[in-house]
């Protein structure tokens, strides 16, 4: 089995060219966790042909990214699901179970559309999914979107993911306790983030500033020990705050 190599490295319309104006200073930091070589080359590849990206490590297995990802905390992990020793699944679970430390954003990426993993990684705090399949394009653009701190998932197949996950879902309880520290505001986002709105579109619905959905955002999230958009679609299924075929996630 390969171990980790770490090897520094010298359009969304609006907000990803906003995005990579500000990563010419600072690029987004990433690490690659592929167990299959060519693959890992692959996504590695990608990730180098742009300047507005940084390959930060590679690692050939669950254990090696989880050591690398802690080490360097990359802005964005772009992680394979299926993978020996410690999965990619396990992985990520570690990787987003620290409450002291910033969520690591990850990218979960697998062969298979829809597969049993797909559920379990967005539940263990994956930021987004995308299949191997997808052209280099849809994978730096998947990068910058989850680097900017919002969700993706593939657009092929998120509405048929979210709607048979609630289905699987267990009944909805009427007022879950969780809820009862959120503030009204806060509820409001939530309900508008979990249909699939971006800040900018909750923003002019509510008519506050996005800085203002932001910070509610970071709030529920943090009140709600959640780590991703992803999470809070999933959260919103389990206790009934959106119905399937409700949520419109997509890039």
């Amino acid at each position: 089995m390969a171990g980790p190599r770490q090897e520094p490295v010298p359009d969304r319309p609006d907000a990803e060219r906003a995005g990579a104006d500000r990563a010419r200073a600072s690029p987004v930091s990433v690490l690659v966790a592929d167990d299959h070589p060519l693959m890992r080359a692959a996504l590695s590849a990608c990730i180098e042909a742009e300047p507005d990206l940084a390959l930060v490590g590679e690692a050939g297995d669950g254990l090696a990214a989880v050591e690398l990802a802690e080490r360097l905390r990359p802005d964005v992990v772009v992680m394979d699901l299926r993978m020996p020793g410690l999965d990619g699944i396990s992985a990520i679970r570690r990787l987003t179970g620290h409450a002291a430390q910033p969520a690591h954003r990850i990218l979960a990426i697998t062969t298979f559309d829809l597969d049993e993993y797909v559920f379990e990684a967005l539940r263990a705090g994956a930021s987004g999914f995308l299949l191997k399949d997808a052209t280099a394009q849809e994978l730096v653009h998947a990068v910058r979107v989850i680097a900017a701190g919002d969700a993706l998932l593939a657009p092929a197949v998120t509405r048929r993911l979210l709607d048979r996950f609630a289905e699987r879902a267990p009944r909805a309880r009427p007022n879950p306790p969780e809820l009862g520290g959120l503030t009204g505001r806060e509820r409001d986002v939530l309900a508008l983030a979990a249909r699939g709105l971006s800040n900018t579109a909750i923003a002019q619905t509510l008519r506050v500033a996005p800085s203002s959905v932001k910070s509610h955002l970071a709030h529920v999230f943090a009140k709600l020990g959640l780590a991703s958009r992803v999470q809070l679609v999933i959260f919103a299924y389990e206790h009934g705050l959106v119905t399937p075929g409700s949520a419109g996630y997509g890039p």
